[in-house]
């Protein structure tokens, strides 16, 4: 983790050790144990996963949750899954990251000017997690905005990134106004937030988000910030 912040490391640890949702442990622990073929020689991660970055980052990258056999794997956000491969390219285009690659979390990725997060820090299962599984994560996501006092601009992965990021900042006393998920919505919040399609590959494979899709996202972060 590129994170030299005290309070940013002391979260991740609380993270990493958090069991409030013991169905999601128990799935994420059965997947570490059972694994996927192609990955039968893999020690994997198996625990939540941390969020990462840069701690004086501008840009907040919210996604949905760790891919079963990509970062419950790995143990790091968006790495060793074709997801991961379609964000990190866009980043790595937009200056965001060092490199467009994200195979284990010892590859020497680095974000630059960007943290990743995500609504739920544990493998679902169906990629579905449930709305008490989302709320006892929300804290965290709370306390990243707080501690990440440089964040000017809120790139959501998805409509429950979307609906996750809206219900942590009306827990902390925001007073929502309108707002509504489309892929490239933006709304001049404070912190600005932009959105897109989750890079799923169910997104992917199907067309409805592609690479210049995604890549115009990044791009437009970095308008937003400069702006």
């Amino acid at each position: 983790m590129n994170c030299n912040n005290t309070e940013l490391i002391e979260l991740q640890d609380e993270i990493v050790n958090c069991a409030k949702c013991p169905r999601l442990r128990q799935h994420c622990n059965e997947i570490a144990r059972v694994k996927r073929r192609a990955y039968l020689d893999w020690d994997y991660w198996g625990k939540p996963v941390p969020s990462f970055g840069d701690p004086n980052a501008e840009v907040l990258i919210l996604g949905l949750a760790p891919g079963a056999h990509g970062a419950n794997r790995t143990g790091r956000m968006f790495t060793g899954d074709k997801s991961g491969d379609f964000l990190y390219r866009a980043m790595y285009r937009a200056g965001f990251a060092n490199q467009e690659t994200s195979k284990d979390r010892a590859d020497g990725l680095q974000l630059v000017n960007a943290w990743i997060t995500a609504a739920g820090h544990c493998a679902p299962p169906d990629n579905r997690p449930a709305n008490e599984e989302l709320l006892n994560c929300r804290p965290y996501v709370l306390r990243e905005l707080e501690l990440l006092s440089r964040v000017k601009v809120v790139v959501v992965l998805g409509k429950i990134a979307f609906d996750t990021y809206l219900a942590a900042r009306k827990s902390a006393g925001w007073k929502p106004v309108p707002a509504y998920f489309a892929h490239a919505a933006e709304y001049d919040f404070s912190p600005k937030l932009l959105c897109s399609y989750h890079p799923s590959q169910q997104n992917t494979s199907t067309g409805r988000l592609t690479q210049a899709m995604l890549d115009q996202i990044f791009r437009r972060a970095t308008e937003m910030i400069r702006a």
